[in-house]
């Protein structure tokens, strides 16, 4: 994908150049506020997800009919025709037998809001698209990034079914943990992306200190390894949530009375502990949550003290905030057994702590520049 900066060169119409200063800032505003309740609507498909796993109703529509499915079953015979569908599979025999027409509508309707939910979040994005191209209030580089965010959404449509699917494989109540990881992770990288894009509309031009410092390359460099320590929680989670280990070891700090849990390296190769062993799995998390803690407190020990421009210094104490809320509500899901309340909003959370960390990074990119580059894309 090009760089902000070749967005910007290419994006630049000498008719708009000519604009007056409060229609080009107008246009950024609109323009980055319908980014902004984009990625607001990509929460609330976290959190939908989220609930949507944790109560069993994934796997409760057997069909993926991307356009026929946007209309929930209107007739009693197309409801028990859904019903006979799903009583073939595993999950209904070994965890909801019995359960009856009622029940099943109950775990079909959080599963249909979940896709009803992507298939809007596509019409949102792709209407106001057309509207701004149409009107000349994107160039054609962030018109095309847009475009590609609009088919990325739906191949993230196409491996959510691909999850999906493997939850009807025999013996299984619940979908592979790492087809789960995959459709978990591409949605955050798609939300991450729509949300510096956001950040880069609205705030095009990079904020300088007097003069750059030690202490300020310092605090840059340790919030892009807070990011990665970030990322790589976020994943680790992902194969939390998909082998269930949350429902396990439920004690903290310790587990089952030591730091480091017996059978930690009960599987071989050795590797396979990472993604399969209840206790490795959730151990590692734990550790990783830990250290993404501890690195953003070194960030803000050291970015605090350093001369950061304001908005940079408010959005480290954010961050400081965020990672506390997000540590402690990692904590009491734990503590909790994993109700679904806690369960949702600790991976919606997640998604809260990414964008607020993502915000530092975006008010730290003036520092160490060697080029007064702009990040200023496709609105002139």
């Amino acid at each position: 994908m090009p760089s902000d900066a070749t967005l910007t060169r290419d994006a630049t119409r000498p008719a708009r150049a000519a604009a007056a200063p409060d229609r080009v800032r107008r246009d950024r505003h609109l323009v980055s506020a319908w980014l902004f309740a984009l990625c607001v609507m990509l929460l609330g498909m976290v959190a939908l997800g989220g609930a949507t796993r944790l109560t069993g109703s994934g796997l409760s529509i057997m069909e993926w009919a991307p356009l026929s499915g946007v209309l929930p079953p209107l007739t009693h015979a197309q409801w028990e025709h859904l019903f006979t569908l799903y009583q073939r599979i595993p999950q209904y025999r070994l965890q909801h037998q019995g359960f009856g027409l009622s029940g099943f509508q109950h775990i079909f309707w959080l599963e249909w809001i979940h896709r009803f939910w992507g298939r809007l979040m596509g019409a949102v994005l792709l209407l106001p698209l057309a509207y701004f191209v149409v009107t000349g209030m994107v160039g054609r580089a962030l018109a095309a990034r847009l475009l590609a965010f609009f088919v990325l959404g739906g191949l993230q449509g196409a491996i959510g079914w691909f999850m999906v699917e493997s939850g009807f494989d025999p013996n299984s109540t619940a979908v592979a943990p790492a087809k789960l990881v995959l459709h978990l992770c591409f949605a955050f990288a798609l939300y991450a992306a729509i949300l510096w894009t956001a950040f880069s509309v609205r705030w095009p031009d990079p904020e300088r200190p007097p003069a750059t410092s030690a202490g300020a390359r310092w605090t840059r460099r340790l919030a892009a390894g807070s990011a990665a320590l970030l990322a790589i929680t976020i994943v680790a989670g992902g194969f939390t949530a998909g082998t269930h280990a949350g429902f396990a070891y439920n004690s903290f700090p310790l587990m089952e009375g030591r730091l480091v849990p017996a059978g930690y390296d009960a599987l071989h190769p050795f590797w396979r502990n990472w993604f399969a062993n209840l206790p490795a799995v959730q151990f590692d998390h734990r550790l990783l949550a830990t250290l993404t803690a501890l690195s953003v407190g070194a960030t803000l020990l050291v970015g605090l003290r350093s001369a950061l421009p304001r908005r940079a210094h408010d959005a480290l104490m954010l961050l400081g905030w965020a990672v506390l809320a997000q540590y402690a509500l990692g904590v009491t899901t734990l503590l909790l057994v994993v109700p679904v309340w806690a369960g949702t909003l600790h991976q919606t959370f997640a998604a809260i702590l990414l964008s607020v960390t993502l915000l530092v990074l975006h008010r730290l990119r003036g520092i160490g520049a060697r080029t007064p580059a702009t990040s200023m894309i496709g609105i002139p």
